[in-house]
């Protein structure tokens, strides 16, 4: 579709829905314009499990459409002064703080999260976001002498250009901000990929650059129910020269095989199997806070979750009375609902799967300590679930978990507690409890992980590098990196005459 066919269509437009009091564009966004498609697809809230809104689906074609954009954009967003860039993105984020309630509650609408949740979710998105900005006026080059006399070594960071970001669906607000800022901040213009199941997050953000006067092209954004084709489309395309992806290490996995192709340059958020472990001097009641926290956040949906809580022989009686008490006493329920601690699963599908886990550990001999059922009535809820007596070979223990569902296990020494919490293909993050820091610094090094938290069950933070190693990714989001993850050193060897090569 030309820009021409574009501005002729009868399909363009601005169409909003109205999301718990806030209107919120149903379109695609290519060069500036929102795009209202005849087909689309229906987004479902997990609290009801009811259809309340409809985004345009879009295809290959419209996909192509958006690089095409992106494209177009890039060499001017890519060499536009720095000052004026942060300046520009200042006044986005600005714009989206004081828009704070309407992504607050887009995100409890689309993803269940409780609304506490979503605040929280929220601050630390504008975090990322403020980072990535103020890491622009520190993009600097280089210049120095050579090995050898008669000429000069300059550098510069120069972005890689046209972009394809996708987001995935447990963080809808965080993933998109921690993503967008950093690419844009870098030079570099977007193609962003929604999660078929929270599309309008994104769309306000999108909307909220474009009104802070970010220039049509350098933000595209589609919807699609046929992701993978619009992925493999755009990965074949030579002009894409970035892929960023948080999701399960299967689809990074099958990514990295299309980015092959051209050498697309990507960065991998993938899954996770978090070892929580316990040892025998922790503070038991802080690491049983720190847990349920880990844990049940975002009903477990996340992929930084304890997925395995290994604990000491000598605090395991008294961390698990606790734990399950805590656990059992969530108030799960509506993201609206006063008090509610604890949202619904996504999708029918994804409870229905965890539930078949639960029930096949119990039928092969695992304590179910509490929960362990579907909650009746509308939505997509489950019961905070507690299990021990699990096999280490087990799917529980294999698998990440990606639901409210804790799995306790014993060990009687620390190397057998290190040794379980490395037996994984995944390497995101982990978690250690203990009094002693010399025992901290030692165990947290020889853990095989990107990202390890002693006596604490959150770390997420702009400053800090986020991502994981083996089979959780390549890459990592915030801190030093996370810009550069969109720049590309540039050297000048400049040949000079040079005088002192004669004494």
């Amino acid at each position: 579709m030309s820009e021409a066919t574009l501005e002729a269509s009868p399909g363009v437009g601005r169409r909003t829905t109205p999301i718990h009091g806030h209107e919120v564009p149903t379109g695609i966004h290519i060069g500036g314009r929102w795009i209202d498609l005849d087909t689309t697809f229906d987004v479902t809230d997990p609290a009801t499990g009811v259809a309340f809104a409809a985004v345009s689906d879009a295809s290959e074609a419209e996909a192509l459409q958006a690089l095409d954009a992106a494209e177009r954009a890039q060499r001017a967003w890519g060499s536009l002064n720095p000052r004026r860039r942060a300046r520009l993105l200042r006044h986005a984020h600005d714009l989206v703080r004081e828009r704070a309630d309407a992504f607050i509650d887009v995100m409890v609408v689309e993803s269940g999260k409780p609304r506490a949740e979503a605040a929280a979710e929220f601050e630390l998105s504008m975090g990322f976001f403020e980072w990535s900005i103020e890491q622009i006026g520190h993009l600097h080059g280089d210049f120095g002498p050579g090995s050898n006399p008669g000429y000069r070594v300059v550098t510069s960071l120069q972005p890689i250009g046209p972009s394809l970001l996708i987001t995935p669906w447990n963080f809808p607000m965080l993933m998109g901000a921690r993503k967008m800022s950093a690419a844009l901040a870098a030079g570099c213009t977007l193609v962003v990929k929604s999660a078929q199941q929270t599309p309008f997050t994104i769309a306000l953000l999108v909307q909220a650059l474009q009104d802070a006067g970010v220039p049509d092209g350098v933000v595209n954004l589609i919807h699609t129910m046929n992701s993978g084709a619009a992925s493999a489309a755009l990965l074949a395309d030579r002009r894409l020269k970035k892929l960023s992806f948080t999701g399960s290490t299967a689809v990074g996995s099958h990514l990295l095989t299309l980015a092959a192709q051209h050498i697309t340059h990507s960065s991998m958020e993938l899954g996770g199997n978090a070892p929580f472990i316990v040892l025998d001097d922790a503070d038991v009641d802080l690491a049983v806070r720190e847990a349920v926290v880990c844990k049940f956040r975002n009903a477990g949906q996340a992929c930084v979750a304890a997925n395995r809580i290994i604990l000491h022989r000598a605090v395991a009686d008294e961390f698990t009375e606790k734990f399950t008490a805590a656990s059992a006493a969530l108030k799960v329920g509506p993201g609206f609902a006063d008090g509610v601690q604890m949202g619904p699963m996504i999708s029918e599908q994804q409870r229905q799967r965890i539930d078949r886990l639960v029930q096949g550990a119990v039928a092969k001999g695992a304590e179910l300590l509490t929960g362990g059922k579907a909650v009746p009535g509308e939505g997509f809820f489950y019961e905070p679930t507690v299990l021990r007596g699990v096999g280490r070979s087990s799917r529980l223990a294999c698998d990440e978990l990606f639901g409210p569902v804790a799995v306790l296990y014993t060990v009687d020494s620390v190397a057998e507690a290190i040794d379980f919490a490395n037996d994984t293909e995944y390497g995101l993050s982990a978690y250690l409890f203990t009094r002693d820091i010399s025992r901290a610094v030692r165990i947290g090094e020889e853990l095989e992980c990107g990202m390890v938290g002693v006596n604490r069950g959150i770390m997420a933070d702009p400053v800090a590098p986020f991502g994981g190693t083996k089979a959780s990714g390549l890459g990592r989001e915030g801190g030093d990196q996370g810009v550069k993850e969109f720049l590309e050193a540039h050297y000048i060897a400049l040949t000079i005459d040079d005088e002192r090569a004669q004494w």
